[in-house]
C-alpha cells in the first residue's frame, strides 16, 4: 500500500528539519574542532608565552575546556527558552552567537602585539561560545526527535550526529591546507592561523537560512495550544527525573570523551611527545571522520532496529576491548598504522554517539525535553573537557606512560556501557511518559 501524501509530505518535512539541525551541529563542531586545533598548537605560544611551553600548554587546555564548564549554564538558559518559547527561535539565537564569538577570535590580538589583552578576550569569547553550545545539541535533537515518525526516530536522531565528523572534516582541510601551503612557524608569525576561524562567518549564513526556513515542531505547538508547558524546566526536571540525567550524561561521556581525546590531546601527545607531525595527524584524523559518514547513518538505521540503547552499548563494548591496545600501537606507527589506529579509535565509540541522541530523547518528556537534552548532554561535555588537562598530568607523573590515555578511554567507556544498560530499562513511548510510569 503507497503511503498517503500527508505521510509523505510529513517525511519530507522530517527529512528537511533534520538537514537544518545537521548543518547546525556541523557548525558547532567545526567552531569546536577549529579551536581544538588551535589549542593544541598554538594558544599557548600566541596568547600565554610568559608562561612558558608546560604552562603555555595547560593555559591553552584551560581555554579549551572553560567552555565546556558554561555549557550546562547555557543548557539552563537556552533550555528553558526551547521549552517555553520554541525550539526553532531558540536554535536561530544559538547559532548566531556561536558564529559570531568564533569569527571574533580570529580577529584577536596576540600577546606580542597587546599583552593579556588578547587572553581576556580570547577568555570572554570563549565563555560566548560555551553559552552557545549549551543550548545547540539539546535543541537540534528535540527539534529532530520531534518532527520525525516513531518509526524512523532513531535514525533522524542519529543524522544529528553527523554534524561532528562533517565539522571535523572541514576543519582539518582547513588546516591540512595551511600545513601543506605554509611553513609551520609563519603559521604564528603571519597570522595565517586566523584563516581557519575567519570562516565561521560565511557558514553561519548558510546555518542561519536553514535554520530560519523550517517550522516549529508539532510537539511544542501542542504544548503552546494546550498550555502544558512547564513554568520552570529546570527545576521541574531536576525534581520528577534526576536518575534520567545520571544516566543521559553517563551515556554521553564516551561520545565526548573519544573526540576530546583523538582531536585534542592526542594530537597534542603525538606530535609534542612522540614525534609526529601535525599533517599526519590532520591527514589521519581526516579520514576516520569521513568514514563516521558512512557509519553514523548505518549505525542510526541499527538503532532504529534494534534501540538506541543497544547501539550506544554495542560501541562502548569495542571501545573498551581497544582501548589500550591503540595506545600502546601509536608509540611506534607507521603512517598507514597510524591511520588504522584513528579510524578504528573512532568509528567504535562513533556507534555510541550516533545513537545517542535517540537514547537520550527516550529518557525525558515532551514539556521538558530541549532543557533535559541540553542540561544531561552538556554537564558529559564540561567532565570530557577536563580530561587533556588531566592527562598532561597524568603524562608528567607517569613519565609518558604508554598505557596513561588507555585508562581514561577504558573508565568512559565503562560508564556509558553501564548507562546504556540502565537507558534500555527507562524507555517510554510516546503514550506513556517516563514520569507517568514513575507516578509522578
Amino acid at each position: 500500500m503507497s503511503s498517503s501524501p500527508i505521510a509523505a509530505l510529513s517525511e519530507k518535512k522530517a527529512r528537511k528539519v533534520a538537514v537544518a539541525s545537521f548543518v547546525g551541529t556541523a557548525l558547532e563542531s567545526y567552531d569546536q574542532y577549529v579551536y581544538a586545533w588551535l589549542a593544541a598548537l598554538f594558544v599557548g605560544t600566541l596568547f600565554f608565552e610568559p608562561l612558558g611551553p608546560v604552562g603555555g600548554v595547560l593555559a591553552s587546555f584551560a581555554t579549551f575546556a572553560i567552555v565546556f564548564f558554561v555549557r550546562p549554564l547555557g543548557a539552563i538558559y537556552f533550555g528553558h527558552l526551547g521549552d517555553r518559547v520554541g525550539r526553532r527561535k531558540t536554535l536561530i539565537i544559538t547559532i548566531v552567537l556561536m558564529g559570531v564569538a568564533t569569527g571574533a577570535i580570529g580577529l584577536l590580538p596576540t600577546y606580542e602585539q597587546a599583552g593579556w589583552v588578547g587572553a581576556i578576550a580570547l577568555v570572554l569569547l570563549r565563555l560566548g561560545q560555551g553559552l552557545s553550545l549549551g543550548g545547540e545539541w539539546g535543541g537540534a535533537v528535540a527539534l529532530t526527535t520531534e518532527h520525525a515518525h516513531p518509526r524512523n526516530r532513531q535514525f533522524f536522531a542519529s543524522l544529528v550526529q553527523l554534524g561532528s565528523p562533517v565539522g571535523s572534516i572541514l576543519s582539518n582541510m582547513v588546516w591540512l591546507a595551511i600545513f601543506l601551503t605554509i611553513p609551520y612557524e609563519d603559521i604564528v608569525t603571519e597570522g595565517w592561523w586566523r584563516i581557519p576561524l575567519l570562516t565561521a562567518f560565511p557558514l553561519l549564513l548558510i546555518a542561519l537560512y536553514l535554520r530560519w526556513s523550517i517550522d516549529e515542531t508539532p510537539v511544542f505547538k501542542e504544548l503552546l495550544e494546550k498550555d502544558r508547558r512547564a513554568k520552570f524546566p529546570f527545576l521541574e526536571v531536576i525534581k520528577r527525573a534526576p536518575f534520567a540525567i545520571v544516566i543521559a550524561v553517563g551515556g554521553a561521556l564516551l561520545g565526548h570523551g573519544s573526540y576530546t581525546l583523538m582531536n585534542t590531546y592526542t594530537t597534542n601527545y603525538g606530535v609534542e611527545v612522540l614525534g609526529y607531525s601535525a599533517m599526519e595527524f590532520t591527514l589521519a584524523l581526516t579520514i576516520g571522520s569521513v568514514l563516521q559518514l558512512i557509519t553514523i547513518p548505518t549505525f542510526g538505521w541499527l538503532a532504529n532496529r534494534y534501540s538506541s540503547a543497544a547501539v550506544v552499548a554495542w560501541g562502548a563494548v569495542g571501545t573498551l576491548l581497544v582501548a589500550f591496545p591503540l595506545y600502546w600501537i601509536i608509540l611506534d606507527a607507521t603512517f598507514f598504522v597510524l591511520v588504522m589506529i584513528m579510524v578504528v579509535g573512532g568509528i567504535l565509540p562513533t556507534a555510541s554517539w550516533a545513537a545517542l541522541g535517540g537514547m537520550m530523547a527516550d529518557l525525558f518528556d515532551d514539556k521538558t525535553r530541549y532543557t533535559a537534552l541540553a542540561l544531561s548532554y552538556n554537564i558529559g561535555a564540561a567532565i570530557a573537557a577536563t580530561l587533556p588537562f588531566l592527562l598532561v598530568i597524568m603524562r608528567e607523573a607517569t613519565n609518558n606512560a604508554w598505557w596513561h590515555p588507555g585508562v581514561v578511554l577504558a573508565a568512559l567507556s565503562a560508564i556509558t556501557l553501564l548507562s546504556a544498560l540502565q537507558a534500555s530499562r527507562m524507555r517510554y513511548s510516546e503514550r506513556e511518559p517516563l514520569y507517568a510510569r514513575t507516578g509522578s
